[in-house]
């Protein structure tokens, strides 16, 4: 049984690390395969890859809680196997596609099996006790982050042969990868366990509703938003950013992000295994939240690029509070309802790497040039910083009202 449990968890990582890989691949070669479309019109292809960007996490938002009540309904295995030939499916378009409507097409269909991981996040609390749930979720998190290290770096090794030849290779390791599924992964969600799939609970903004129902999931699921929207603005403006400050160059800011990526592996696929039986769940939320209002200040007061690359590894210890936010709040739902919750969870998530963006974006247009008035080029990042103030003081002030509740 141990083993087959060891089998089932490695394919599910496997699976989404394919997931976040097939986006990193695709950064290297997309906005030129864009370009190509215009004949060089950067500007065109740059007002389109916004889009597509925006496609896929409006797909991931409105179908992350159907995949994840569809879970709940017919069972964990077919819902990820599915979404793994849906994900080979979409490689195979962008492979071929002849015209910027597949591409969309391709994108749209990206956005709906990668909310498969509602599903395999429901399948590793399933198969997980309560108390080592945070765990779980920090290898979820390891996964993620291998997959934005390698994904960029084999995305250029072969793009520079083929363009169009990332996407045979993410199509052909999807196709393995559902191969392999089909033989060692057993279904974790018991007959007896499963609920009737509801429209009303499938529902992205229904679905958010109700995490309403309850004012722990509700305070823990915001705390989770301020963890992943302060993320997101991060990501948004990075680029941008190290470029106008710092003068980095595409080299140097895609070896800062693969680092970021192995400090994020390496903090939630293994340090968060050593810290949390110590800590506990609570103090590693209140931690990782703590630890990000530092280091995202950090990297607004920065005042050289050697600055920004001291502070990736102190932020990516930050990355404990997530998995840790989500395995208190899966602790308040019933195993029947992990996948509705796991779906709403992921629509959030999927709503800050929208916003993320656009408002990291939007704060450095305003703040950051030369003849901004006040100019505070490190805006976004105090934006984070502040996100992440405000988790923190949410998840405090929850923690708090739990002790006094149990001390009554």
């Amino acid at each position: 049984m141990n083993r087959d449990r060891k089998a089932s968890v490695f394919f599910i990582l496997v699976t989404l690390l394919l997931d976040t890989l097939g986006v990193g691949v695709m950064l290297p070669v997309l906005p030129k395969l864009v370009s190509g479309f215009f004949e060089g019109d950067l500007g065109a292809a740059s007002r389109h890859y916004g889009a597509f960007v925006a496609v896929y996490s409006a797909m991931q938002f409105l179908f992350a809680p159907v995949l994840g009540g569809l879970s709940d309904r017919f069972g964990r295995r077919v819902v990820i196997l599915g979404s793994l030939l849906g994900a080979a499916l979409n490689y195979a378009l962008l492979a071929v596609a002849p015209g910027l409507g597949w591409l969309y097409f391709g994108r749209i269909v990206a956005g709906i099996t990668g909310a498969s991981f509602s599903a395999a996040s429901a399948y590793i609390a399933d198969i997980t006790p309560p108390g080592r749930r945070a765990q779980g979720f920090g290898l979820v998190g390891a996964a993620f982050g291998l997959g934005f290290v390698v994904g960029p770096a084999l995305g250029g090794l072969l793009g520079g042969v083929h363009l169009r030849l990332p996407f045979v290779v993410a199509a052909g390791l999807n196709l393995i990868n559902f191969a392999y599924g089909s033989l060692v992964l057993p279904e974790s969600l018991p007959r007896e366990r499963r609920r009737p799939f509801s429209l009303r609970r499938a529902n992205p903004l229904a679905s958010l509703a109700g995490l309403g129902r309850s004012r722990v999931v509700l305070g823990l699921a915001a705390t989770l938003v301020c963890c992943t929207l302060a993320q997101h603005i991060l990501q948004g403006v990075w680029a941008l950013s190290t470029e106008q400050r710092f003068g980095w160059r595409p080299v140097d800011i895609g070896v800062s992000l693969a680092v970021a990526g192995f400090g994020m592996a390496v903090v939630q696929g293994g340090l968060i295994r050593l810290v949390m039986p110590r800590l506990g769940e609570r103090r590693c939320v209140a931690l990782g939240l703590a630890v990000g209002v530092v280091s995202f200040a950090g990297f607004g007061l920065a005042q050289s690029g050697l600055a920004m690359v001291a502070l990736i590894l102190p932020n990516a210890l930050g990355g404990i509070a997530a998995p840790a936010a989500q395995a208190l709040v899966s602790r308040e739902v019933d195993p029947s309802g992990q996948g509705a919750l796991q779906g709403s969870l992921a629509s959030l998530a999927s709503l800050t790497a929208v916003a993320g963006p656009l408002l990291g974006a939007s704060l450095l247009a305003r703040f950051a040039p030369a003849t901004a008035v006040p100019r505070v080029p490190g805006a976004p990042f105090f934006a984070a910083a502040c996100v992440s103030a405000a988790g923190l003081a949410l998840a405090l002030w929850l923690f708090a009202r739990r002790s006094a509740a149990g001390a009554r």
